[in-house]
């Protein structure tokens, strides 16, 4: 392996890039590593655009690892709960692999079946998480880049996609994603890491305190497809308006709660622009962590299909609700709903997405 290349720049906070792996095509699979001066640092690689390690310090100065994934590189090349990975053309669900676009049907593959029904999900069988992408060093970051071609994976245009991931000194890892295409397609690119906060992932996070700044979610059906209805959170165990223990009423019987075999669905977001859509703080390690983004929803999920047979970091085997996520990004399944907000990127647009990721202890 040759030595890491850096590219100096403020600070501390420069960009080293190392080979980690090779694809069976001979391609070379690259790991770049940002740090800030505060002690956190990244490493993010350009296959599938993924975020692969995050180390933060607690209240004591202990740093570890906050997000679920591998210590190998073949480990990744599966990575089916998509740990830490850059998830389109279209992340989330679309019902039964179909929709219509300008009075033409598309069909998708169905690589996902909720209670026995079959749905898209994730951008397909190779979706964005399990492709090599160019990238090159940014100032305090990487820069992704992948030419998605009309037709690939089922879907209609030419799509060029870049992904920044950038870490500066406030403390804020900052995913933002950028499409155009030729013809009109729908998007929504996610980013889809696992996070624990308290660096222990054989450790449970009912204990997290959480908080969603939303009052209305999106039900679904045993599927997990919206229904279409948006429901006001007061009064249900979806209501995270003020900071709750994940585990509060995770177990209730309630019909969402049930489908979704804990939590996983999405929150109709608050406000507009650029604003805060969660924050998760871990009482002992002291830990917290807040999202931004400019989207009209964020997916919470709590690892609910982690069996322990996935074996990731340290010879750890990771179980259900031992993680959660938090993905920003459009409605599930808004290609088949005109009544959610716009998924659809025409020719003349493009698509932005932006998520911050910002750290305190």
């Amino acid at each position: 392996m040759s030595s890491p290349n850096t590219l100096p720049s403020e600070g501390q906070n420069a960009i080293k890039s190392q080979p980690y792996g090779t694809l069976k095509d001979g391609r070379e699979v690259t790991l770049f590593t940002l740090q800030n001066k505060n002690g956190i640092t990244a490493k993010v690689m350009n296959f599938g655009a993924t975020l692969t390690s995050l180390l933060v310090p607690d209240k004591n100065g202990t740093t570890s690892d906050l997000v679920l994934g591998f210590d190998i590189f073949e480990d990744w090349l599966s990575n089916q709960p998509y740990f830490g990975s850059t998830v389109g053309r279209y992340g989330n669900r679309i019902a039964g692999g179909q929709f219509h676009l300008d009075h033409k049907q598309y069909s998708l593959a169905k690589n996902n079946e909720p209670a026995g029904v079959p749905c898209h999900l994730h951008g397909g069988l190779v979706g964005f998480s399990h492709v090599l992408w160019d990238a090159q060093v940014i100032p305090h970051g990487v820069q992704f880049h992948y030419h998605s071609k009309d037709g690939e994976e089922g879907y209609p245009g030419d799509l060029k996609v870049i992904v920044n991931y950038t870490l500066n000194e406030e403390n804020e890892l900052v995913w933002q994603a950028q499409a155009t295409t030729n013809q009109a397609t729908p998007v929504n690119l996610i980013h889809h890491s696992y996070w624990n906060l308290s660096g222990e992932p054989a450790s449970s996070i009912k204990n997290h305190l959480l908080t969603i700044n939303a009052d209305r979610y999106l039900p679904t059906g045993a599927d997990l497809i919206p229904t279409g209805e948006l429901q006001p959170v007061t009064g249900t165990p979806m209501d995270f308006r003020k900071p709750k223990k994940i585990g509060t009423q995770i177990q209730e019987d309630f019909p969402a709660l049930l489908h979704g075999n804990g939590y996983d669905h999405s929150w109709v977001l608050n406000g507009q622009g650029m604003r805060l859509a969660a924050q998760a703080t871990e009482p002992v390690s002291g830990r917290s962590l807040e999202i931004f983004t400019e989207q009209p929803a964020v997916q919470f999920y709590t690892a609910n299909y982690l069996d322990g047979i996935q074996t990731g970091k340290n010879g750890l085997q990771y179980k259900s609700r031992t993680a959660f996520c938090l993905e920003t990004g459009a409605f599930p399944n808004s290609p088949n709903s005109p009544e959610f907000p716009n998924c659809i990127l025409r020719p003349e647009e493009t698509y932005q997405h932006t998520m911050k990721h910002k750290f305190s202890w």
